[in-house]
């Protein structure tokens, strides 16, 4: 975990006084949550294959699932939710949202139809919309400016940890060949609404950090917001990850039908396993260790949260390219976890940074309009392209390289993502000396 001395809350920004031992267990429960966000957010895409034989779907409609039914009413009901996450209690915000989405993705288990089970997404997706906001804002209260990249990539940790019990989860359901995809819904979902009373009974509210004399704080919403949005570099690390998680998503939840497909005679449940052991290990090593090297880097160099994210998908994008084109099952997941180790570097610093250059009277909104504009373009339309490109695709090239094509198509999001991560890294370090002015 993160740790430095116990903070004094001298400095108008220093967090008020708590305990490592405590921070350090907020930090860990909100990981926690986030990470049963991502086991109920990716459990559909390893699902994917034994939906699509149970329900008679096809790939568009698979991509609806996947993607746009989820991310449309998570992205645009979060505005609200940090609206009043900036006013309200954040721990009891972050418990009924767990508790809605767990209900929802347990119900969806029970979907006899594509209408039900689209129903149920969309409850899931409403539910995670009151995550994030409100759990970034708590952590920003309780670690200084300079150690928030760090305590960010620890509770961004969740979404390769929550990737990775979703992989077991569901090897453990299907070992056998028992394609039982509705036992594993309703084994994932039903947890995290323990977890939800365990927050609400060991977790206070923390008090809000940053000075609240300044006139930034003292005046409106509307106006915080308004000065939020004219950050250059807030945009351009917003688009940056946004480009860099279309490709994620849409490969998070198109990978097992690809290698499916692709691999007569795949054992699923070794190759789940497999990417399980991954997801924890590669992919969770990079946003720990993107989050160390900016937090270091950073103190010299604020123009480090934008290099680190894209000299690292230089490495990585090339990798997951090649990993498409060649047959050799090993030497392709090799490639891919390159991907999963490199794209992981940017999740600590871009969140870290949406907190650090807001107005502290809108942290929770700046994360939401932040996930906003990343969700609709990286949640919502990852995986419904690549559903509905593949599906274009099939009756000429066949479903194994109509998807194999469709996927090939992301080299355009990783180039672009890399691009904007260094024109953000210019921007950084005016934006942040301007920051910290506006907010004392």
């Amino acid at each position: 975990m993160v740790s430095d001395q116990k903070v004094s809350g001298e400095s108008p920004e220093a967090p008020p006084a708590v305990s490592n031992g405590y921070r350090n267990y907020v930090l860990f429960i909100l990981t926690l949550i986030y990470a049963f966000n991502f086991i109920d957010r990716q459990i559909i895409g390893i699902l994917s294959p034994f939906i699509k034989a149970d329900l008679g779907l096809d790939d568009a409609q698979l991509g609806w699932l996947k993607g746009i039914y989820f991310a449309l009413l998570y992205t645009v009901v979060g505005i609200p939710i940090a609206w009043l996450a900036d006013r309200y209690s954040r721990v009891n915000i972050v418990a009924i949202s767990l508790t809605l989405w767990s209900g929802f993705t347990a119900a969806s288990g029970l979907a006899g139809n594509f209408a039900q089970l689209a129903f149920a997404r969309i409850g899931v997706g409403i539910g995670e919309a009151g995550g994030s906001p409100p759990s970034h804002s708590i952590i920003s209260d309780l670690f200084p400016k300079e150690k928030r990249a760090g305590a960010l990539a620890v509770y961004s940790m969740g979404i390769p940890f929550g990737i990775m019990l979703a992989f077991f989860a569901s090897a453990f359901f299907l070992r056998g060949g028992e394609a039982d995809w509705r036992m594993v819904m309703i084994a994932v979902g039903l947890p995290g609404i323990a977890l939800a009373i365990l927050l609400k009974l060991t977790v206070k509210e923390p008090s809000r950090s940053g000075n609240m004399q300044t006139s930034s704080a003292q005046g409106k919403s509307w106006e915080s917001i308004k000065a939020l949005l004219s950050i250059k570099s807030w945009w351009g690390m917003c688009f940056a990850i946004s480009f860099g998680s279309f490709g994620n998503y849409a490969i998070s939840t198109w990978m097992i039908d690809f290698y499916v497909r692709a691999h007569a005679g795949l054992d699923i449940t070794q190759f789940l396993i497999v990417l399980g052991v991954i997801n924890g290990t590669a992919y969770a090593g990079g946003v720990w260790l993107g989050g160390v090297l900016v937090d270091k880097w950073g103190k010299t160099n604020r123009g480090a949260y934008g290099l680190v994210p894209g000299l690292a998908l230089l490495i990585g994008a090339p990798a997951y390219y090649f990993s498409l084109q060649i047959e050799s099952l090993e030497l392709s997941i090799a490639l891919v976890t390159v991907l999963l180790f490199t794209s992981g570097f940017y999740l600590g610093p871009s969140f870290a940074l949406a907190q650090t250059l807001a107005p502290v009277k809108v942290r929770a909104m700046s994360t939401a309009l932040f996930f906003f504009v990343l969700n609709i373009i990286a949640l919502g339309g990852g995986p419904t392209f690549i559903g509905i490109l593949s599906n274009f695709y099939t009756e000429q090239h066949g479903e194994v390289e109509a998807l194999r094509l469709s996927l090939s198509w992301l080299a355009v999001p990783y180039i672009m993502s890399i691009v904007a991560f260094f024109w953000t890294a210019k921007q950084i370090p005016a934006d942040w000396k301007a920051a910290e002015i506006r907010n004392g």
